[in-house]
């Protein structure tokens, strides 16, 4: 790939990735981590134990968890007893905040601070849910540069409290209420974790400004660049000024020539479904069977990816002939066939669907997926079932709703092409350049051009 001289500047520097470790953190910073080092960076990546394999197959060099405990994704049901059984949404999110983020804090920090030791590096890239992200900035006064990899969190006064999966309103009347549920939000529902990440950073000497769970890591970023256009972000005259747009950033894909998946099927059906629930998701009862339930025997063809849960079960209760189940299928080679896409609301997956122009039907509402989906009803970009466990009759009701009415795909249509503006890992480049030799600061419509050419 030949690289145009502008980000010359970026050969040598040493720059460290970092993610909280579940595939949606992980995933969208793949190609972002090989296109640096392209361009002749040194990248190293510090992550568990469990995304060895893969960023070992990139080629670049691991640092696992040592002092970090290492609850993942995938093994959080394990890690945390009791977890599955919490059905309320606010109650689940206060304890993986704690888990997941607040409390591996010190932990990533501390071995942070060991890498640093023989690897100095000049910037760390990590995703915005990365809760050592302060504690580099502040103690090791090092540059991070934050990648939104799901919906802004950023607390606005134009808006209801993130984490609710509420869509704003505008009226006179509707901000005095998001004023009161802002207010019972950092002071009720999210106060315990917010005073748990607040004393936590005053004990190391790092200042907080009282901010909540869901600021500080934006505001002690030194730039958050969000995945996504404005097109899918609501609307808000309070955005931090460290905040950029930069496109859907998608994982890394080989561009070794492989046989792309294929089955005959997808030449016989007029209406084609591409179905997941992730890979966090292993209750294949909340939405693949009921989905699978409504469209067996039916002139709809469901490709279903399981993400390696209940496979061969699910490939014995359903052998009909209009579904196919597999645990992993590309997406790209299935999704220009398709006509709608079911899911339970991974931010990637979703701007992978948007891009693909695929009007959506989802159903999610925990590890922040209720943001996502809640996002995908006010765009009108599909229909929002607000569960986790929707019925087979809903699940096909809301198929048959954003097939029937191309308002959908219109303006999902209209979203892809705004997704087409933008060139991500150039912008992020960009960015990067900038943040390390800020002489050298160029404007973000600068970017966004240099980016488009």
């Amino acid at each position: 790939m030949k690289h145009t001289g502008r980000h010359q500047s970026l050969a040598g520097r040493k720059i460290l990735f970092a993610n909280a470790p579940a595939d949606g953190h992980f995933n969208p910073l793949t190609g972002l981590a090989m296109y640096l080092k392209e361009l002749g960076c040194d990248v190293r990546w510090y992550s568990a134990h469990e995304y060895a394999e893969r960023i070992n197959r990139l080629q670049i060099h691991h640092y696992p968890y040592k002092k970090a405990r290492e609850i993942t994704g995938t093994n959080l049901g394990t890690m945390l007893p009791g977890r599955d059984k919490i059905k309320n949404p606010i109650k689940k999110l206060n304890l993986d905040m704690k888990e997941f983020f607040i409390l591996r804090s010190v932990e990533y920090y501390e071995d942070i601070l060991d890498i640093n030791e023989n690897f100095d590096f000049d910037l760390m890239i990590s995703d915005n849910c990365f809760s050592a992200i302060p504690f580099v900035r502040d103690k090791m006064k090092k540059e991070v540069i934050a990648i939104g990899v799901l919906p802004l969190t950023e607390t606005s006064r134009d808006l209801p409290p993130s984490g609710l999966g509420l869509t704003p309103s505008y009226s006179l009347l509707g901000k005095l209420k998001q004023s009161v549920l802002r207010y019972l939000a950092a002071n009720v529902l999210f106060k315990a974790s917010n005073k748990m990440m607040q004393n936590l950073l005053a004990s190391h000497g790092i200042h907080h400004n009282n901010l909540s769970v869901f600021d500080i890591l934006v505001h002690k970023s030194t730039l958050l660049l969000q995945s996504g256009t404005p097109g899918i972000e609501y609307r808000r005259s309070d955005m931090s000024k460290n905040v950029r747009f930069i496109g859907a950033l998608l994982p890394y894909s080989s561009k070794k020539q492989q046989l792309p998946w294929f089955d005959e099927r997808l030449k016989q059906y007029s209406r084609i479904a591409v179905l997941t629930q992730g890979t966090v998701e292993k209750d294949v009862t909340k939405l693949l069977v009921p989905a699978l339930e409504a469209f067996k025997n039916t002139d709809t063809l469901v490709i279903c990816t399981t993400g390696g849960s209940q496979t061969a079960g699910l490939k014995q209760a359903y052998p009909q002939s209009n579904l196919i189940i597999e645990d992993f299928i590309p997406f790209a080679d299935i999704m220009p066939y398709a006509h709608v896409y079911i899911t339970n609301g991974g931010y990637g997956g979703v701007m992978l669907g948007i891009q693909n122009k695929l009007p959506l039907v989802v159903a999610g509402v925990h590890e922040g997926k209720n943001e996502i989906c809640a996002r995908v009803g006010y765009f009108k970009l599909g229909v929002n079932l607000k569960t986790e466990t929707p019925s087979p009759v809903q699940i096909r009701q809301a198929v048959d709703q954003v097939l029937e009415n191309t308002l959908y795909r219109k303006n999902v249509e209209a979203l892809a092409r705004e997704f087409a503006m933008f060139r991500p890992q150039e912008l992020v480049a960009g960015y990067v350049a900038e943040t390390i030799q800020p002489t050298h600061k160029v404007t973000y419509d600068h970017l966004l051009s240099m980016a488009s050419a």
